[in-house]
């Protein structure tokens, strides 16, 4: 009959009946291993009203160290469809066949606890769920001809929404810098409040960099203030967005540009980062800083998103 996970948490028994919600027949399975393919979802079904998945692991799971054996597990599916703060409590049995004897071994939780379903535990199952020697061995059934069959059943026995609140901080892996020069021309007749140069994109969100010519706050009348600003944002209201940014006026003359470095949680209620006394009014007009030339001021903003948080 082959071996199966050793350990009281783990249920084995055998059944006549094929499974009640879905059942994977999986033909040339070899062919996953060799063409690399160490992880397999298969589509959707629907039990106890929600939608799930089988997610199988040929070769083990590796991110839990998983060798030698198939990994196995139960996922809801199109969770994002669900109502904030969602829970769902239920049971499941997996099963694989037996064809040489047309029967199914299934496997379950001995604990006799339902399983906590949410958005930070999608999916339950068994990492070591068999061995790949007891799989591959043909007197035990499950492996012939190269194909296999898989099922699962599942049980929704209780659903709850939380009140609480959550939020995901997703941090981006190798993030890249992003670099955007705004040109200003006819600096000198700048008249307004406030000057936004055009919108550029950065770790996938907008920007733009924000003037105040004459100043603002404790910088008003005697220095330029400078501001990145986050444009209209692309992430669901709640999220924030965490990015090192510099500003620059270039040096036109010497290249010796005067730069402001600063890092900042952007979002939807604290949009800018900057700073309001950025540079005298007295420096940016002399003529050896080179910050303007024929009446032109170029301003550079150099962007790297390293993290967005988003309510969940």
């Amino acid at each position: 009959m082959g071996s199966f996970p050793d350990g009281d948490e783990v249920t084995r028994s055998v059944s006549d009946a094929p499974p009640t919600h879905y059942t994977v027949k999986i033909q040339s399975f070899s062919l996953l291993l060799k063409n690399s393919i160490d992880k397999y979802e298969s589509g959707e079904f629907e039990a106890g009203g929600y939608k799930w998945k089988l997610i199988f692991y040929p070769s083990g799971n590796t991110k839990k160290n998983v060798v030698d054996h198939i990994s196995v597990y139960i996922a809801m599916s199109d969770a994002s469809s669900l109502q904030l703060g969602w829970e769902v409590y239920g049971d499941f049995r997996l099963f694989l066949l037996d064809q040489n004897k047309d029967k199914y071994f299934v496997l379950q939780d001995a604990t006799g606890k339902e399983k906590r379903f949410h958005a930070l535990k999608l999916e339950w199952g068994f990492d070591r769920f068999i061995p790949l020697k007891s799989f591959n061995d043909a007197s035990n059934g499950y492996l012939l001809e190269d194909t296999c069959v898989f099922g699962a059943e599942v049980f929704v026995r209780k659903e709850r929404i939380s009140k609480g609140k959550a939020e995901c901080l997703s941090m981006i892996k190798d993030a890249s810098s992003t670099k955007h020069l705004w040109r200003i021309e006819n600096f000198s007749n700048l008249d307004h409040e406030c000057y936004d140069s055009s919108v550029f994109i950065a770790g996938d969100q907008k920007w733009k960099i924000r003037l105040y010519p004459k100043g603002r706050r404790h910088g008003s009348g005697s220095h330029i203030s400078l501001y990145l600003a986050l444009a209209d944002s692309t992430t669901p209201p709640g999220s924030k967005i965490h990015a090192d940014y510099t500003l620059r006026i270039l040096d036109q003359v010497q290249a010796r540009h005067l730069s402001g470095k600063d890092d900042y949680w952007f979002s939807e209620t604290e949009k800018e980062s900057g700073w309001a006394r950025y540079i005298s009014f007295s420096y940016l007009n002399h003529s050896g800083s080179g910050c303007i030339v024929k009446d032109v001021c170029l301003v550079e903003a150099e962007v790297t998103v390293h993290g967005i948080s988003s309510s969940m």
